[in-house]
């Protein structure tokens, strides 16, 4: 069972350093830890809970979903006071949610919508990343035959981003600007089955490709890799994520944008939130939480953090706010402003 302390202790998402948060343990359920940004979103997850004092414990379904819901209920043994759940599969994590609410203890979804109003979901604006990532895109080549490689069949964010995609493209589609010529989701979000679809796609093609909308940094790293084996690097692409070898692909011209989530002011609300709820905070009275919902038509609390676009012209974003070196995002480049 949970331990009890007075509600109070928490007031909202904005905790303040008075706060009684010492009698708190949050756990972490990780998918996995294959995205370079997972281990960004902990670090921001452990220092927001030291902060509060509150302790930390997690666990790594290593894209297993049947490991996942055995490492929620392990989570739960321990006796955590709030959830944060990073979804390996949105649809099998339910009973997960189930155990937990049975237990009283409060859940957010993390990053990747949780289909259950007993979660309180936190992420971007995938939509809108969706629609940067296409912008980009079709600024930097408005006519041609496009191909989209898509996030995990499993995780909700890849359908929000394709979406998102879509309402940008569609009146160059309509107009006979671009054609779609290839789609496909990419299994586990997985660099390598990026890249091998986006070679059975040029091959099914001829290399008839002049653009590529790539869903995530992962993606976009498979992509590329398939596109300069054939000699076509420089061909436009998308990614998002801010991954440390993405911008240093936008920086050499091989990637056009990396839709930027700062994983640390993710990781920060998270454990602010999980706090916030463990200490008896209702889900609507969550600091920056919106009534939302989903495309299935579930109603949810939810938070959504802005993420900014981040091309060859604005790559001094990433720097001046630290989240990359100037030596690891110019490394091979001298001719960008940014690494001047």
């Amino acid at each position: 069972m949970r331990k009890l302390f007075m509600a109070a202790a928490v007031a909202t998402a904005g905790f303040t350093q008075t706060a009684a948060a010492e009698d708190i343990t949050v756990g972490v359920s990780w998918s996995n830890f294959q995205e370079e940004r997972w281990k960004t979103d902990e670090a921001a997850i452990k220092a927001a809970l030291d902060a509060a004092g509150a302790k930390y414990v997690s666990a790594d379904a290593q894209s297993s979903s049947a490991k996942q819901l055995s490492d929620v209920e392990s989570l739960i043994a321990q006796g955590v006071d709030a959830l944060i759940i990073l979804a390996q599969d949105s649809q099998a994590i339910g009973p997960a949610i189930t155990a937990a609410a049975d237990e009283g203890i409060p859940v957010v979804g993390y990053d990747r919508l949780i289909e259950d109003p007993r979660a309180f979901y936190l992420t971007f604006d995938n939509v809108e990343v969706g629609r940067m990532q296409a912008r980009a895109v079709l600024e930097a080549m408005p006519k041609g035959n496009y191909v989209m490689i898509k996030g995990s069949p499993t995780d909700p964010n890849a359908d929000f981003l394709r979406g998102g995609q879509q309402e940008v493209l569609q009146s160059a589609i309509d107009a006979g600007d671009i054609t779609i010529v290839a789609e496909a989701y990419t299994d586990g979000w997985l660099p390598a089955n990026a890249q091998r679809n986006m070679e059975q796609i040029l091959t099914a093609q001829d290399n008839n490709v002049d653009a590529v909308v790539a869903s995530n940094d992962g993606t976009a790293g498979g992509a590329v890799a398939a596109l300069t084996a054939q000699g076509m690097e420089g061909t436009p692409v998308s990614g998002q994520d801010g991954d440390h070898a993405a911008l240093n692909r936008v920086a050499k011209g091989t990637q056009t944008v990396s839709v930027w989530k700062d994983a640390r002011d993710l990781g920060k609300n998270a454990a602010e939130i999980a706090v916030a709820l463990a200490g008896g905070t209702e889900m609507a009275d969550v600091d920056g939480a919106q009534e939302w919902t989903s495309p299935a038509g579930t109603a949810l609390s939810a938070k959504f953090l802005a993420p900014v676009p981040v091309t060859i012209d604005n790559l001094n974003a990433v720097l001046d706010a630290g989240w990359i070196s100037k030596e690891a995002l110019c490394q091979g480049v001298t001719d960008v402003a940014a690494c001047n």
